[in-house]
């Protein structure tokens, strides 16, 4: 079975997990996330703990019980507490504005570029080269955040364009003479 599978999932106070034959849904502060499963993991709650288990030996089951049990986790962790991307925009020009639940984009490009919130995604711009894009689903939130780097990843010149706060561009020696 898989290490990541062994480990069980502990649910806070506020957060409440209700699992049928064929999906688990998770209540939180933040909101509420489906997840169908599988008849190959059985998951076990005793008190406020998730455990993990294979219904049969296969190597599929054992490889879906880590990945269902990431998943599940990311959910509870979601809900309770949610998650966030940071992009930092580097260039002259460059800026972003939120608007209601869209996000105007002025990227160097002819034509601003507005970009359309999924339902449940937040955005604030904490200065005009600054983005946190907010959520409650993990993988939402950094579609999201790979959707809007992908207008202008950065260049490996110069260094402009959208990239995560924490993303290290390895430059590049311009050519020479």
């Amino acid at each position: 079975m898989s290490r990541v599978a062994n480990m069980p999932v502990n649910i806070p106070e506020k957060v409440e997990v209700v699992i049928s034959q064929d999906n688990v849904q998770v209540k939180g502060p933040l909101g509420e996330l489906n997840q169908s499963l599988t008849g190959d993991v059985k998951i076990n709650k005793e008190d406020n703990v998730l455990t993990f288990q294979v219904n049969n030996e296969s190597k599929f089951a054992k490889s879906m019980s880590g990945t269902l049990r990431a998943l599940v986790n990311n959910m509870v962790t979601g809900v309770s507490a949610g998650f966030e991307k940071k992009l930092t925009l580097i260039g002259v020009g460059y800026k972003a504005q939120v608007q209601g639940n869209k996000v105007n984009l002025d990227l160097g490009f002819s034509h601003p570029i507005i970009h359309d919130l999924p339902e449940g995604i937040t955005a604030q711009a904490a200065s005009p080269t600054e983005l946190v894009i907010k959520g409650s689903n993990k993988q939402v939130v950094g579609q999201v955040a790979a959707e809007i780097r992908g207008y202008r990843p950065p260049e490996p010149y110069k260094g402009k364009g959208v990239r995560y706060a924490d993303e290290r561009v390895v430059m590049k020696e311009a050519k020479k003479q």
